[in-house]
């Protein structure tokens, strides 16, 4: 017999009955990595993008009850500014963390949860990893198992939903209250890839802060009794009919559901750049090593590009020399120029004034983009393809494998742990290296924290 409910209403029933006990290990240390880094990287937008700052701004001065604290610059806000204000944040760098697919969950998820646990109070560090590992689950059934066409960005559009029940899970909404979550969350779901392929916005970095916002707002409203939509996903207007045309593949997203997570194939991010050119950035690096290749010497260098990546190269004078930091993450030829003009990356390679190093500009330059069938995105991250010719004619060529945060040669703690230092020492307002090394140590043993949000109340240690 078919089964007559919406998808929506089995997603429910996942989010508000899931417990910590239901967690396999695997699920549970992706949770707790997912949160050190997206902390990490939070902090780190706040001292590294200039954007931010006239959010943050906006925000206090419409100010509210002193619910939720703004990581990176201190002080407390309501639970759904700070919800914006961190979620705009933590894709702001480009260094959050992606599924194997592509598209990113925990910028949505990671904000609004510890935005609403704040606001809440007394949130035990088990009931956090649960909320996350639930919406990092969701956001990859989701994102695997519909006919997307790279025309909606799937991270905003489908993480309000994953976010959600995440949210919800925290509250300790029912089922029939995170199905109207959900509902309530879909006014919000929405954005296109325009918002990625287009040069000169700064709302590619901060398009997660609209979703966490609207999930916060989605989660409380639904518990405060506002109805939602009962055929959200399915109906004949609903989602999966409206964004992706009626393409879906009911059983995989329902097969396994509550008893194998995901979310514990999350990758996390070595260099801060958009997923798709760490192939790339990888390749270059290796090469010049391998074949002892000096910057000095480099003529040419040919990326071979598929879909996406090719429009990463286009308009070919504006990524060579991107105006804006949110561009240089998402351009091609300047992010091989300075893999290759320094032969590392790091997050010092993207600031304001890094963006006219005349290293890094004549080396991306020398970078031609060539279309390649093969390098498509189809499903995975495409394998990034580099040929450098030198001044004295030699030609080499190589693919990125094995590249550093893939499942090949995935991240451990001891490089998650010095990440999130690194990053959490450029915030706006840095903590204290005691705080950045206890809020560490806690979010590893989060699973003993009786109150979270003691993670940020380390993090607000001044230096």
């Amino acid at each position: 017999m078919k089964d007559e409910l919406d998808l929506c209403h089995h997603f429910a029933d996942f989010a508000a009955n899931t417990r910590y006990e239901d967690l396999p290990d695997d699920a549970i240390e992706s949770a707790k990595k997912t949160i050190l880094d997206t902390l990490g990287v939070t902090l780190a937008a706040s001292g590294m993008e200039p954007a931010v700052k006239a959010l943050v701004e906006l925000l206090e001065q419409s100010g509210g009850s002193a619910e939720s604290t703004v990581l990176g610059f201190g002080g407390k806000l309501p639970a759904i500014s700070a919800a914006f204000a961190n979620g705009s944040m933590a894709h702001c760098l480009d260094f959050d963390d992606q599924t194997p697919w592509g598209a990113h969950a925990a910028s949505s998820i990671v904000p609004s949860v510890f935005a609403l646990a704040e606001r809440m109070g007394g949130v035990s560090g088990k009931k956090i990893i649960t909320a996350v590992a639930i919406g990092q689950d969701l956001f990859a059934r989701l994102r695997c198992n519909v006919g997307w066409n790279q025309n909606w960005n799937l991270s905003s559009m489908v993480g309000a939903f994953s976010a959600t029940a995440s949210a919800a899970h925290i509250l300790g909404l029912s089922a029939r209250q995170t199905s109207h979550a959900f509902g309530i969350a879909s006014q919000q779901s929405c954005g296109t890839m325009e918002v990625i392929f287009a040069t000169g916005s700064d709302l590619r970095g901060m398009y997660a802060g609209f979703t966490a916002k609207g999930v916060v707002i989605a989660a409380l409203l639904a518990q405060k009794g506002i109805t939602g939509i009962d055929t959200l996903f399915e109906g004949k207007a609903g989602i999966f009919n409206v964004y992706f045309g009626g393409k879906y593949d009911r059983e995989k997203m329902l097969d396994g559901l509550g008893e194998q997570f995901l979310g514990s194939t999350t990758l996390y991010k070595a260099w801060p750049a958009v997923g798709n050119s760490h192939t790339y950035i990888h390749a270059v690096i290796e090469l010049m090593k391998e074949k002892q290749i000096a910057a000095k010497d480099i003529e040419t260098i040919r990326a071979y590009v598929g879909d996406f990546t090719y429009t990463m190269c286009t308009p070919l004078d504006v990524r060579r020399a991107p105006a804006t930091l949110v561009d240089a993450k998402m351009s091609l030829p300047f992010i091989v120029g300075i893999a290759a003009s320094k032969g590392k990356m790091d997050i010092a390679d993207f600031t304001v004034k890094a963006l006219k190093d005349p290293d890094v500009l004549a080396m991306a330059s020398k970078v031609t983009p060539v279309q390649d069938p093969s390098q498509n995105w189809t499903f995975k991250l495409p394998d990034g393809r580099i040929e450098i010719t030198t001044k004295d004619g030699q030609v080499f060529e190589r693919l990125g494998d094995k590249v550093p945060g893939s499942p090949e040669a995935p991240l451990t703690w001891k490089h998650l742990s010095e990440k999130f230092a690194s990053c959490a020492s450029v915030a706006a307002v840095a903590p204290s290296d005691a705080g950045i090394e206890k809020a560490g140590r806690m979010i590893r043993r989060l699973e003993a924290v009786g109150d979270a949000t003691d993670v940020l109340r380390a993090l607000a240690e001044k230096s």
